[in-house]
């Protein structure tokens, strides 16, 4: 059998074994005692470990032993940067910008951010990753009279971090919208997954603590690297209880001021977050 085969089907038993159902932080064997369990030779062993680490499955610090991660990058509701999160998983962030240029506001953008149509805005379009591995492809629009010369600083790292830093302008808060695609050929090919494969688009307008509009931003994030999480609060206070019939009376009043008298509205959905910046 060849060495490469021996080291991928070596690989598949050390992730059927210690990977397959084990917490985030679990620690592997060391590379002796899994040559010994396998019958190998420990380069065969360590070879199957750097597949695993290419795959995003486990990390090691320089001489620390193996540990199984989760291949997933959660976005919590709180409002930290894709570098911190990276960072907080001890992952190594980075970027490759792709597009950077000055734009007039098309109707769209000028809505989202608060301007008048053709003002001047940046914008960049960014392939975020974590240990050089694609995880979200960022396009982001500016104002360009809040952020004047943008283009000429370092965009690879952390955009939220420069704006603070060199514009003293912090992003407070998000006004997220999440929704499931899948990636056509272009995406496919800078996020390294196969056409159609599943991914989440997310449309994100940036606010800072006095409400004023700092960025737009459209992002496609892998689907087997990301999940988002959301806290939901119920709109009645802890111990009481509905007025009797002020669901139906309010339901009504309803009905008769936007469909007329007799007509139920429409059972529609809404979910406003707030999460994190990228």
């Amino acid at each position: 059998m060849r060495p490469a085969r021996i080291a991928h089907e070596v690989r598949d038993a050390i992730e059927a074994r210690y990977i397959a159902g084990s917490e985030p932080s679990a620690v592997l064997p060391s590379e002796r005692r899994l040559a010994a369990e396998l019958g190998v030779a420990r380069a065969t062993v360590r070879a199957a470990l750097a597949m695993l680490r290419e795959q995003q499955q486990i990390r090691s610090t320089a001489g620390g032993p193996a540990m199984v991660i989760d291949p997933r990058l959660t976005k919590a509701p709180q409002l930290t940067s894709f570098t911190q999160d990276a960072q907080a998983r001890g992952w190594r962030p980075s970027s490759q910008v792709l597009e950077a240029e000055e734009e007039t506001a098309d109707v769209t953008v000028a809505r989202d951010i608060g301007i008048p149509p053709g003002s001047a805005v940046w914008r960049l379009r960014r392939l975020r990753l974590a240990d050089a591995s694609p995880m979200a492809l960022e396009e982001v629009w500016l104002p360009q009279e809040l952020f004047p010369g943008l283009l000429s600083e370092d965009l690879r790292g952390s955009l939220y971090e420069l704006l603070e830093t060199r514009y003293g302008s912090i992003v407070s808060r998000h006004d997220r919208r999440i929704s499931a695609i899948t990636v056509d050929a272009q995406h496919a090919e800078l996020l390294e997954m196969p056409v159609g494969a599943a991914a989440l688009f997310a449309t994100q307008i940036g606010f800072d603590r006095r409400g004023r509009r700092l960025e737009l931003g459209r992002s496609v994030y892998r689907g087997d690297r990301f999940d988002f999480t959301t806290v939901t609060f119920s709109m009645r206070r802890p111990g009481t209880r509905p007025e009797t019939g002020s669901e139906d009376r309010a339901e009504g009043l309803l009905s008769r001021s936007r469909d007329g008298p007799g007509r139920r509205p429409p059972q529609t959905t809404g979910r406003a977050t707030r999460e994190a910046r990228s």
